[in-house]
């Protein structure tokens, strides 16, 4: 069985990152052409559901081509990639000075991972928003999205 870590590291640092997703591959049968187990775990989602890699030919090329192939298979069903996603695109509200996204329009996964980062922090409540205490900072939000939070 394969392993594939994806881990989060700091430049220049030697010591292990943070995980925050694995692959596990496993080959079903012994055979030239095996088939192949795929699951996928993204943290902090938790697993997915299992996806077979049919009637891959053993030792005809990298390891990479039988991970690459394994985790197309794992995100679609097929040996294809899913068409490329498009930018996460909120839109960034005004009440008075405040510049304000509202939490119920941040699509998955990024909403999921941008409420960890601001767990701790401070949030305005907007009174004439439909959900005034479901807001967050703008200026939280693009740092976020620039990599800075």
């Amino acid at each position: 069985m394969l392993k594939v870590t994806v881990e989060v590291v700091r430049p220049g640092r030697d010591d292990s990152g943070r995980q925050i997703a694995t692959a596990y591959i496993g080959r079903l049968e012994h055979s030239a052409m095996s088939d192949y187990s795929v699951q996928l775990n993204e943290l902090p989602f938790g697993d997915r559901v299992k996806q077979t890699l049919r009637a891959y030919p053993r030792y005809a090329s990298s390891v990479f081509d039988l991970v690459a192939r394994a985790l197309a298979v794992g995100l679609t069903g097929t040996e294809e990639l899913p068409p490329r996603p498009e930018a996460v695109g909120v839109p960034i509200h005004q009440s008075g000075n405040t510049s304000y996204v509202r939490l119920s329009e941040i699509p998955e996964p990024a909403a999921t991972f941008f409420r960890k980062r601001i767990e701790f922090s401070g949030c305005p409540v907007i009174e004439e928003d439909p959900e005034p205490m479901q807001c967050a900072y703008a200026s939280d939000w693009l740092a976020f999205m620039a990599g800075r939070r």
